[in-house]
């Protein structure tokens, strides 16, 4: 599994977000310099994130971008399923009829477990936890 280059931005804006204050905002240029995004493939970030209920976005003088949450609210899953969709590893992870052995596949249940190992983690990986990790590294 390869996440897409939309959601590796995707994460870095919000971990970029997770370290300012509770309710800091900073601009989107700020963040694409920052982070090394292109500001153009940010805005459409932006977007999706906005969407998807991940950050607050405001226009003006005092405008910029903001999470909607706390950083130990928001999970690299969420950010990487709000960009890329559910987590695939296999098709027949998600129907098993995708596969023309179905149900009696061998290998299934290992792209399953995997897929639900993977899932799991980064459920539980929120950005407080990245921030923490980080800065201890």
């Amino acid at each position: 599994m390869q996440i897409t280059r939309q959601a590796d931005y995707a994460l870095r804006a919000i971990y970029y977000l997770a370290q300012l204050g509770p309710n800091q905002r900073a601009a989107t240029s700020e963040i694409a310099e920052q982070q090394n995004i292109p500001p153009s493939f940010l805005a459409k970030i932006i977007s999706q994130l906005s969407i998807a209920g991940l950050i607050h976005t405001s226009r003006g003088a005092r405008g910029g971008v903001s999470l909607a949450k706390p950083p130990h609210e928001i999970t690299v899953l969420e950010v990487v399923e709000a960009i890329d969709g559910p987590i695939m590893l296999n098709e027949c992870t998600q129907s098993p009829d995708a596969c023309p052995f179905g149900e009696n596949c061998a290998l299934r249940p290992l792209w399953c477990d995997a897929k639900s190992e993977l899932v799991e983690r980064l459920r539980r990986a929120t950005f407080a936890n990245v921030a923490a990790t980080s800065a201890a590294g």
